[in-house]
């Protein structure tokens, strides 16, 4: 299953434990391994080619579309991120669900987020595991 986690780097801290549970744990449903596949934009893989919003815009949503589910953390920053609206913008546009994530200890969360999610859950792995899966599947 394809997922796209959404980040701000200014607040990598959110992405980085994400794709850690998601990606680099071992997940199993019936004793049968499944597999998550990260299709967000690393950090070490930036979409360097992009000349402009436009064409970044585009490669984000290629991204999108190439993927089963969003996750999407609702932290505050959420609010001052055209880029997470953007993603939220290409969820619907192709279709694709979205999971929105408290982070620990979060006070406030981002309402953009929770209105556009399909499924809420917080930061607890195992909650984010299942709702990636049960959203990814719905297809």
């Amino acid at each position: 299953m394809h997922v796209f986690v959404s980040h701000s780097w200014s607040y990598s801290d959110h992405y980085e434990r994400l794709a850690e549970w998601i990606f680099e744990e071992a997940w199993y449903i019936d004793n049968q391994r499944i597999h998550f596949f990260n299709t967000s934009v690393p950090r070490d893989d930036p979409i360097h080619f992009a000349p402009n919003d436009a064409i970044l815009q585009q490669a984000i949503y290629q991204r999108i579309a190439n993927s089963h589910v969003l996750v999407i953390p609702t932290g505050m920053y959420v609010n001052h991120s055209k880029w997470i609206q953007k993603e939220i913008d290409g969820a619907q546009l192709y279709g694709r669900p979205i999971v929105a994530v408290d982070p620990w200890a979060q006070q406030r969360t981002s309402s953009v987020v929770a209105d556009a999610a399909d499924e809420s859950t917080g930061w607890n792995k195992l909650s984010i595991i299942n709702a990636v899966w049960r959203l990814g599947n719905r297809r």
